[in-house]
Protein backbone atom coordinates (compact mmCIF):
# COMPACT_ATOMS: atom_id res chain seq x y z
CA UNK A 1 0.00 0.00 0.00
CA UNK A 2 1.24 3.13 -1.04
CA UNK A 3 2.27 6.24 1.52
CA UNK A 4 -0.27 8.23 -0.46
CA UNK A 5 -3.37 5.79 -0.37
CA UNK A 6 -2.48 5.15 3.53
CA UNK A 7 -2.81 8.88 4.07
CA UNK A 8 -6.02 8.73 2.21
CA UNK A 9 -6.92 6.29 4.87
CA UNK A 10 -6.44 7.95 7.83
CA UNK A 11 -7.95 11.56 6.38
CA UNK A 12 -10.90 9.27 5.74
CA UNK A 13 -11.29 7.89 9.66
CA UNK A 14 -10.34 11.51 10.81
CA UNK A 15 -13.24 13.16 8.69
CA UNK A 16 -15.92 10.84 9.91
CA UNK A 17 -15.42 9.81 13.40
CA UNK A 18 -14.96 13.87 14.24
CA UNK A 19 -18.20 14.30 15.65
CA UNK A 20 -17.65 11.00 18.01
CA UNK A 21 -16.94 11.04 21.59
CA UNK A 22 -13.50 10.52 22.47
CA UNK A 23 -13.94 7.95 25.11
CA UNK A 24 -16.44 5.77 22.83
CA UNK A 25 -13.64 5.21 19.96
CA UNK A 26 -11.12 5.28 23.13
CA UNK A 27 -13.40 2.42 24.50
CA UNK A 28 -13.46 0.33 21.31
CA UNK A 29 -9.87 0.54 21.16
CA UNK A 30 -9.12 -1.10 25.01
CA UNK A 31 -11.54 -3.35 24.19
CA UNK A 32 -10.00 -4.64 20.47
CA UNK A 33 -5.98 -4.29 22.65
CA UNK A 34 -7.98 -6.57 25.17
CA UNK A 35 -9.15 -9.26 23.27
CA UNK A 36 -5.90 -9.48 21.04
CA UNK A 37 -3.73 -9.54 24.28
CA UNK A 38 -6.20 -12.30 25.76
CA UNK A 39 -5.44 -14.67 22.63
CA UNK A 40 -1.70 -14.22 23.08
CA UNK A 41 -2.02 -15.07 26.52
CA UNK A 42 -4.10 -17.85 26.67
CA UNK A 43 -2.58 -19.51 23.20
CA UNK A 44 0.80 -18.94 25.53
CA UNK A 45 -0.63 -20.67 28.04
CA UNK A 46 -1.72 -23.50 26.28
CA UNK A 47 1.54 -24.22 24.82
CA UNK A 48 3.73 -23.32 28.08
CA UNK A 49 1.37 -25.79 30.00
CA UNK A 50 2.21 -28.95 27.09
CA UNK A 51 5.76 -28.68 27.04
CA UNK A 52 6.00 -28.02 31.18
CA UNK A 53 4.01 -31.28 30.99
CA UNK A 54 6.49 -33.36 28.27
CA UNK A 55 9.24 -32.06 30.67
CA UNK A 56 13.04 -32.57 29.70
CA UNK A 57 13.69 -28.89 28.80
CA UNK A 58 14.79 -25.71 30.08
CA UNK A 59 14.23 -23.74 27.12
CA UNK A 60 12.16 -23.24 24.30
CA UNK A 61 11.45 -21.53 21.40
CA UNK A 62 8.20 -20.08 20.60
CA UNK A 63 7.31 -18.59 17.68
CA UNK A 64 5.48 -14.84 17.40
CA UNK A 65 4.27 -13.42 14.56
CA UNK A 66 4.21 -9.38 14.23
CA UNK A 67 2.94 -9.13 10.90
CA UNK A 68 4.01 -4.98 10.28
CA UNK A 69 5.21 -3.48 7.36
CA UNK A 70 4.31 0.20 7.08
CA UNK A 71 7.27 1.30 9.31
CA UNK A 72 9.29 0.45 5.95
CA UNK A 73 10.85 3.36 3.99
CA UNK A 74 10.13 1.51 0.56
CA UNK A 75 7.65 -1.05 0.63
CA UNK A 76 5.45 -2.62 2.61
CA UNK A 77 5.37 -6.43 1.71
CA UNK A 78 7.01 -7.84 4.82
CA UNK A 79 3.57 -7.37 6.66
CA UNK A 80 3.00 -10.39 4.71
CA UNK A 81 5.58 -12.51 5.87
CA UNK A 82 4.55 -14.80 8.73
CA UNK A 83 2.26 -17.02 7.25
CA UNK A 84 4.50 -17.46 4.32
CA UNK A 85 7.85 -18.28 6.61
CA UNK A 86 5.52 -20.86 8.60
CA UNK A 87 4.18 -22.41 5.47
CA UNK A 88 8.02 -23.02 4.36
CA UNK A 89 8.90 -24.07 7.79
CA UNK A 90 6.87 -27.11 7.72
CA UNK A 91 6.83 -27.61 3.63
CA UNK A 92 7.35 -31.20 2.81
CA UNK A 93 9.90 -30.72 0.38
CA UNK A 94 12.70 -30.67 3.42
CA UNK A 95 12.09 -32.50 6.61
CA UNK A 96 11.04 -31.10 9.95
CA UNK A 97 14.82 -31.53 11.58
CA UNK A 98 17.58 -28.50 12.33
CA UNK A 99 20.97 -29.57 11.29
CA UNK A 100 22.02 -30.48 14.97
CA UNK A 101 19.73 -32.86 14.66
CA UNK A 102 16.58 -31.11 16.57
CA UNK A 103 12.95 -32.12 15.62
CA UNK A 104 10.36 -29.33 15.46
CA UNK A 105 7.57 -31.67 15.55
CA UNK A 106 8.70 -31.96 19.20
CA UNK A 107 6.56 -29.13 20.93
CA UNK A 108 9.35 -29.02 23.11
CA UNK A 109 11.36 -28.02 20.66
CA UNK A 110 9.02 -25.56 18.90
CA UNK A 111 5.58 -24.14 19.24
CA UNK A 112 3.44 -21.67 18.21
CA UNK A 113 1.45 -18.37 19.81
CA UNK A 114 0.22 -16.89 16.77
CA UNK A 115 -0.51 -13.33 15.56
CA UNK A 116 -0.16 -10.21 17.31
CA UNK A 117 -2.84 -8.66 15.42
CA UNK A 118 -1.53 -5.58 13.77
CA UNK A 119 -3.57 -4.75 10.84
CA UNK A 120 -6.89 -5.26 12.93
CA UNK A 121 -5.45 -2.76 15.53
CA UNK A 122 -4.51 -0.06 13.15
CA UNK A 123 -7.80 -0.60 11.64
CA UNK A 124 -9.18 1.00 15.17
CA UNK A 125 -7.37 3.84 14.60
CA UNK A 126 -4.30 2.61 17.25
CA UNK A 127 -1.17 4.97 16.85
CA UNK A 128 2.49 3.25 16.82
CA UNK A 129 3.00 4.51 20.29
CA UNK A 130 0.14 2.14 21.59
CA UNK A 131 0.97 -1.04 18.96
CA UNK A 132 4.69 -0.44 20.11
CA UNK A 133 3.23 -1.14 23.61
CA UNK A 134 0.88 -3.74 22.28
CA UNK A 135 3.75 -5.52 20.74
CA UNK A 136 6.06 -5.57 23.81
CA UNK A 137 3.41 -6.37 26.13
CA UNK A 138 2.69 -9.77 23.79
CA UNK A 139 6.37 -10.67 23.52
CA UNK A 140 6.30 -10.47 27.81
CA UNK A 141 3.44 -12.76 27.93
CA UNK A 142 5.19 -15.35 25.86
CA UNK A 143 8.09 -14.97 28.53
CA UNK A 144 6.07 -15.57 31.52
CA UNK A 145 5.20 -18.93 30.44
CA UNK A 146 8.13 -20.75 31.15
CA UNK A 147 10.73 -22.67 29.44
CA UNK A 148 9.24 -20.34 26.30
CA UNK A 149 11.32 -18.40 25.17
CA UNK A 150 9.85 -15.77 22.11
CA UNK A 151 11.06 -15.91 17.85
CA UNK A 152 9.85 -13.75 16.52
CA UNK A 153 8.03 -13.77 12.69
CA UNK A 154 8.25 -9.99 11.38
CA UNK A 155 7.72 -8.19 9.44
CA UNK A 156 9.74 -5.24 9.23
CA UNK A 157 12.75 -4.51 11.32
CA UNK A 158 10.85 -1.65 13.25
CA UNK A 159 9.76 -4.05 15.80
CA UNK A 160 12.94 -5.32 16.73
CA UNK A 161 12.71 -2.51 19.32
CA UNK A 162 9.46 -3.69 21.17
CA UNK A 163 10.64 -7.10 21.27
CA UNK A 164 14.13 -5.67 22.75
CA UNK A 165 12.60 -4.21 25.05
CA UNK A 166 9.96 -6.36 26.48
CA UNK A 167 13.36 -9.00 26.66
CA UNK A 168 15.56 -6.67 28.50
CA UNK A 169 12.05 -5.23 30.84
CA UNK A 170 11.28 -8.93 31.47
CA UNK A 171 14.63 -10.21 32.41
CA UNK A 172 15.51 -6.83 34.40
CA UNK A 173 18.47 -5.88 32.63
CA UNK A 174 20.48 -5.43 29.62
CA UNK A 175 21.26 -8.13 27.23
CA UNK A 176 23.77 -8.68 24.47
CA UNK A 177 22.34 -8.27 20.38
CA UNK A 178 23.84 -9.83 17.58
CA UNK A 179 22.48 -7.90 14.69
CA UNK A 180 22.79 -9.00 11.23
CA UNK A 181 22.10 -6.96 8.29
CA UNK A 182 22.66 -4.98 5.09
CA UNK A 183 22.17 -2.09 6.92
CA UNK A 184 22.63 -0.56 11.03
CA UNK A 185 19.16 0.61 11.22
CA UNK A 186 20.64 3.29 13.41
CA UNK A 187 19.16 6.38 12.14
CA UNK A 188 17.94 8.99 15.11
CA UNK A 189 14.42 9.48 13.11
CA UNK A 190 14.39 8.28 9.16
CA UNK A 191 12.32 10.55 7.16
CA UNK A 192 10.17 12.19 10.32
CA UNK A 193 9.23 8.66 11.40
CA UNK A 194 11.02 7.49 15.26
CA UNK A 195 9.76 4.21 14.98
CA UNK A 196 11.15 3.97 11.00
CA UNK A 197 12.62 0.67 10.11
CA UNK A 198 15.77 2.19 9.69
CA UNK A 199 15.78 3.78 13.19
CA UNK A 200 15.13 0.75 15.62
CA UNK A 201 18.45 -0.24 16.85
CA UNK A 202 19.18 3.89 17.95
CA UNK A 203 15.72 3.49 20.10
CA UNK A 204 16.99 0.11 21.78
CA UNK A 205 20.14 1.86 22.31
CA UNK A 206 18.75 4.82 23.93
CA UNK A 207 16.42 3.07 26.04
CA UNK A 208 19.71 1.29 27.54
CA UNK A 209 18.17 -2.13 26.93
CA UNK A 210 21.62 -3.40 25.28
CA UNK A 211 24.86 -3.43 26.64
CA UNK A 212 26.69 -4.56 23.66
CA UNK A 213 25.08 -4.83 20.08
CA UNK A 214 27.35 -6.18 17.14
CA UNK A 215 26.10 -5.24 13.56
CA UNK A 216 27.40 -7.98 11.10
CA UNK A 217 26.85 -8.29 7.09
CA UNK A 218 26.93 -4.34 6.60
CA UNK A 219 27.32 -3.00 3.12
CA UNK A 220 24.96 0.18 3.12
CA UNK A 221 25.94 2.44 5.57
CA UNK A 222 25.74 6.46 5.97
CA UNK A 223 27.88 8.83 7.50
CA UNK A 224 25.29 9.15 10.11
CA UNK A 225 24.91 5.02 9.85
CA UNK A 226 28.72 5.35 11.29
CA UNK A 227 28.52 8.53 13.70
CA UNK A 228 25.85 6.76 15.16
CA UNK A 229 27.39 3.71 16.11
CA UNK A 230 30.38 5.44 17.52
CA UNK A 231 28.20 7.57 19.70
CA UNK A 232 26.57 4.04 21.17
CA UNK A 233 29.41 2.15 21.31
CA UNK A 234 27.98 -0.38 18.46
CA UNK A 235 30.68 -2.91 17.03
CA UNK A 236 30.31 -2.79 13.58
CA UNK A 237 31.34 -5.26 11.34
CA UNK A 238 31.46 -4.55 7.58
CA UNK A 239 31.67 -7.08 4.52
CA UNK A 240 34.50 -5.12 2.85
CA UNK A 241 36.31 -6.38 5.85
CA UNK A 242 34.60 -9.94 6.38
CA UNK A 243 37.49 -11.88 5.44
CA UNK A 244 39.68 -10.51 7.80
CA UNK A 245 37.00 -10.64 10.71
CA UNK A 246 35.52 -14.01 9.85
CA UNK A 247 37.38 -15.66 12.56
CA UNK A 248 36.78 -13.67 15.33
CA UNK A 249 32.58 -13.25 13.84
CA UNK A 250 32.61 -16.83 13.76
CA UNK A 251 34.22 -17.69 16.98
CA UNK A 252 31.97 -15.15 19.20
CA UNK A 253 31.33 -15.66 22.63
CA UNK A 254 28.36 -13.58 24.06
CA UNK A 255 26.34 -12.82 26.99
CA UNK A 256 28.33 -12.69 29.93
CA UNK A 257 27.27 -11.02 32.76
CA UNK A 258 24.10 -9.51 31.11
CA UNK A 259 20.60 -11.39 30.81
CA UNK A 260 20.96 -13.52 28.15
CA UNK A 261 21.96 -12.90 24.50
CA UNK A 262 18.88 -11.94 21.60
CA UNK A 263 19.33 -12.18 17.88
CA UNK A 264 18.23 -10.20 14.88
CA UNK A 265 18.04 -11.67 11.31
CA UNK A 266 17.56 -8.87 8.55
CA UNK A 267 16.86 -11.20 5.58
CA UNK A 268 18.69 -8.77 3.61
CA UNK A 269 22.40 -9.55 5.50
CA UNK A 270 22.54 -12.30 3.04
CA UNK A 271 23.70 -11.40 -0.58
CA UNK A 272 20.65 -11.59 -3.09
CA UNK A 273 21.93 -14.32 -4.60
CA UNK A 274 20.44 -16.25 -1.87
CA UNK A 275 17.62 -14.37 -0.60
CA UNK A 276 16.27 -11.79 -3.64
CA UNK A 277 12.82 -12.21 -1.55
CA UNK A 278 13.56 -8.43 0.39
CA UNK A 279 12.87 -4.87 -0.11
CA UNK A 280 16.48 -3.30 -0.01
CA UNK A 281 18.15 -5.79 -2.23
CA UNK A 282 22.12 -4.81 -1.59
CA UNK A 283 24.56 -7.16 -3.52
CA UNK A 284 27.74 -8.04 -1.81
CA UNK A 285 26.26 -9.83 1.19
CA UNK A 286 27.03 -12.65 3.93
CA UNK A 287 26.64 -16.49 2.24
CA UNK A 288 24.34 -18.56 3.53
CA UNK A 289 26.74 -20.85 5.06
CA UNK A 290 28.59 -17.68 6.41
CA UNK A 291 25.36 -16.96 8.30
CA UNK A 292 24.88 -20.71 9.91
CA UNK A 293 28.67 -20.48 10.75
CA UNK A 294 27.88 -17.53 12.99
CA UNK A 295 25.08 -18.75 14.45
CA UNK A 296 25.81 -22.31 14.96
CA UNK A 297 29.85 -21.16 16.52
CA UNK A 298 27.88 -18.71 18.99
CA UNK A 299 28.45 -19.39 22.72
CA UNK A 300 25.57 -17.55 24.30
CA UNK A 301 22.10 -17.89 25.88
CA UNK A 302 19.74 -16.64 23.53
CA UNK A 303 16.91 -15.28 25.54
CA UNK A 304 14.93 -14.15 22.09
CA UNK A 305 15.72 -14.01 18.30
CA UNK A 306 13.84 -12.15 15.36
CA UNK A 307 13.74 -12.60 11.42
CA UNK A 308 12.61 -9.62 10.12
CA UNK A 309 12.30 -8.17 6.70
CA UNK A 310 11.45 -11.06 4.22
CA UNK A 311 9.27 -9.67 1.43
CA UNK A 312 7.01 -12.26 -0.10
CA UNK A 313 6.12 -9.79 -2.81
CA UNK A 314 9.02 -9.83 -4.14
CA UNK A 315 10.32 -13.15 -3.43
CA UNK A 316 11.16 -15.62 -6.68
CA UNK A 317 8.15 -17.90 -7.94
CA UNK A 318 9.03 -21.10 -6.36
CA UNK A 319 9.33 -19.41 -2.79
CA UNK A 320 13.06 -19.35 -2.82
CA UNK A 321 13.55 -16.77 0.12
CA UNK A 322 10.29 -18.16 1.79
CA UNK A 323 12.61 -21.41 2.76
CA UNK A 324 15.58 -19.53 3.44
CA UNK A 325 13.77 -17.50 5.62
CA UNK A 326 12.38 -20.54 7.11
CA UNK A 327 15.94 -22.27 7.44
CA UNK A 328 17.01 -19.10 9.05
CA UNK A 329 13.97 -20.00 11.82
CA UNK A 330 15.32 -23.51 12.13
CA UNK A 331 18.34 -23.07 12.87
CA UNK A 332 17.26 -20.16 15.55
CA UNK A 333 15.44 -22.53 17.31
CA UNK A 334 18.06 -24.84 17.76
CA UNK A 335 20.37 -22.27 19.25
CA UNK A 336 16.97 -21.42 21.64
CA UNK A 337 15.86 -24.44 22.93
CA UNK A 338 17.75 -26.55 25.07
Amino acid sequence: MSKLVRRGFHHIRKRYTSNVPAALIENGQNRVIDASLTLIRERAKLKGELVRALGGVVASASLLGVPLGHNSSFLQGPAFAPPRIREAIWCGSTNASTEEGKDLKDPRVLTDVGDVPIQELRDCGIDDDRLMNIISESVKLVMEEDPLRPLVLGGDHSISFPVVRAVSEKLGGPIDILHLDAHPDIYHSFEGNKYSHASSFARIMEGGYARRLLQVGIRSITSEGREQGKRFGVEQYEMRTFSRDRHFLENLKLGEGVKGVYISVDVDCLDPAFAPGVSHIEPGGLSFRDVLNILHNLQADVVAADVVEFNPQRDTVDGMTAMVAAKLVRELTAKITK
